[in-house]
Formats: C-alpha cells, sequence, structure tokens
C-alpha cells in the first residue's frame, strides 16, 4: 500500500515522533559529511502550481542528498487540470516517477492527485494544510526546546494552511498552541475542532483569541505568516487596515517575557507581520525553520518511499 503524505491529520503522534527522529539523525549525518544514500535510483517529479523558493530548492537538494533526482514542472508546463486532468497527469507521472510533490492552490487538487496517482503524493503546500512547513517547524522548536510536549505556541496572523498544520501537529504532540487572529480571520472551525480532540487526548490544548497583547504574555515561542497568501491579493488593501495589532514588533516582544523564540515561515513581509528588528534580532528562528525544511522533507521522502 502506497504511502502519501497530504494532511498531519492522517498520520499520528508515534509517526510524527518518529519523522522528526529521522529528521534529526539525517541532518547530524549531513553535517558531519556522512551522506546517506537511502534513495539512490529515485526519482521525484515536483509539480508547481505556485512559485517557490524553500519548496523547490529543498526537495530538489534534498532529494539528491538522499542519492536521488528531483525534476521540476513550472506551472506552464502542466497547467494542472486546465490543459491536463489531474487523474491523467497522476497516471502518466506514476508511470514515470517513483513520487509526487505538488505545490497547489486547491487542497481538492492534491487530493485527486493522490487518489489516481499508483506512486506516493506529498503535499508542498495547499490552500487548506502546509504539512511540509509544519514538519520543519516541530523540528526547530524540538531542536531548540529540546522537547515539544507543553511547549506554548502563539500564531499570530491570518487563520491559514500554516496555522491548521500547526494546530493539528501540535495537539498530537502535547503542546499548548494559541491562535490568536482578528474577528473573520480565524482557522476553520471544522479543522480547530479536531485540533482540540486530538489534543484532549495528548494532555496539549488548543485555544483561539482575537487579543495579541493576551496571547503573547504565557508564549514560550510565537509564529507568524503573511497576511495575504498568494491567491487573496485582491484582500490585500482590506487585510492591510486590520492586521497590525497582530504584527511581531518590539513592543509586543516585550509583552511576552517567556518568549524564547519567533518564527515565520518565510516568504517575510518585512514591516507588516514582522519588523526587521524582530526578524533579525536574537530571537528569531527564521532560518533555522528554512534550512530544517530540507531536512524535515527528506525524512518525509525516505518515510513515503521506503516506510
Amino acid at each position: 500500500m502506497k504511502r502519501d503524505f497530504v494532511d498531519l491529520a492522517d498520520l499520528d503522534a508515534a509517526q510524527i515522533t518518529s519523522l522528526l527522529r529521522l529528521a534529526a539523525e539525517l541532518k547530524a549525518d549531513q553535517k558531519a559529511g556522512r551522506g546517506r544514500a537511502l534513495l539512490a535510483g529515485r526519482n521525484l517529479a515536483m509539480v508547481f502550481q505556485k512559485p517557490s523558493l524553500r519548496t523547490r530548492v529543498s526537495f530538489d537538494i534534498g532529494m539528491r542528498q538522499l542519492g536521488g533526482h528531483a525534476l521540476y514542472l513550472s506551472p506552464d508546463e502542466i497547467r494542472l487540470g486546465e490543459r491536463e486532468s489531474i487523474p491523467d497527469a497522476a497516471r502518466v507521472l506514476s508511470r514515470y516517477v517513483d513520487a509526487i510533490m505538488a505545490r497547489v492552490f486547491a487542497h481538492s487538487d492534491v487530493v485527486e492527485l493522490a487518489r489516481w496517482a499508483t506512486v506516493p503524493v506529498i503535499n508542498g503546500l495547499s490552500d487548506f494544510s502546509h504539512p511540509c512547513q509544519a514538519m520543519a517547524d516541530l523540528l526547530t522548536i524540538q531542536e531548540k526546546l529540546g522537547a515539544l510536549r507543553g511547549v506554548r505556541l502563539v500564531y499570530l496572523g491570518d487563520g491559514n494552511n500554516v496555522l491548521h498544520s500547526l494546530l493539528i501537529g501540535g495537539a498530537l504532540l502535547g503542546m499548548h498552541v494559541v491562535g490568536a487572529t482578528p474577528v473573520g480571520y480565524r482557522p476553520l472551525p471544522e479543522v480547530v475542532d479536531q485540533a482540540q480532540a486530538l489534543a484532549e487526548r495528548s494532555g496539549g490544548s488548543i485555544r483561539l483569541t482575537d487579543d495579541p497583547v493576551e496571547a503573547v504574555r504565557q508564549a514560550d515561542v510565537l509564529y507568524t505568516d503573511t497576511w495575504t497568501s498568494m491567491g487573496q491579493e485582491d484582500e490585500s488593501a482590506k487585510r492591510a487596515q486590520v492586521f497590525p495589532p497582530f504584527q511581531i514588533n518590539d513592543q509586543l516582544l516585550a509583552q511576552g517575557r517567556s518568549v524564547v523564540g519567533v518564527m515565520h515561515c518565510l516568504p517575510a513581509h518585512r514591516g507588516q507581520e514582522i519588523t526587521d528588528s524582530v526578524a533579525d534580532g536574537p530571537l528569531s528562528w527564521l532560518f533555522d525553520q528554512a534550512e530544517n525544511r530540507l531536512h524535515a522533507q527528506k525524512a518525509v521522502l525516505v518515510h513515503v518511499l521506503e516506510g
């Protein structure tokens, strides 16, 4: 039976913990010059509907470091669901490669790819979830704090795909996750309900608020993302008026006396959701996160291809 990696909710705590352990091992080996060609001779198709820096480079280099090869397919080359139907594209690619990674707009596209492909499909980003980013985030927090259970993570900004994955991942691993968002920009209720049910079993907690100052006061880690995601450009002017109280700046950071790290999945719109002084400051984990996309995704690749 093939293994897909479409959403963190498809995994359990033990599987995520195992993936994080493998990611840490692969990172340590790479740093020590001990390359592990675990995917020698394997090929990954990278299907993009959206432009990317971290997703494209980290998957490409990750496959190379594991002894395999990655093929980049730009938005214009396939035009998934337009030039060629998703079922047809999935079945054709399955005849050529060992796995497919897709960075898409609609989550239904990656779900349909996984349905029709006979090789594993990895969600490189969709409008609903960003599981690869969450794995890198969890790896970063674990590296910095030594554990995940009991960590108080506060996300400030738009209740988007990144927050969805952090809610599920944090809930599975016993973290206390707070989503601080403006009224009208909360994460989807069904995701919140699912995360709360998972947190009840793990000893974690999930909470939503529209008060950013109150949210950061007991935080260990702060997290933010762009206020306007790709595909929402027509809302940017309105969002620019609503979101400023949720900006991570020195004044807000001063309210969080227990904060030890600040995170952002990048690209950052400096001066909007985060200031230069915080992004480049002593508590910034931004570029550790970016690096860990490589190592977390290598673990995901091994999981789906060798698991």
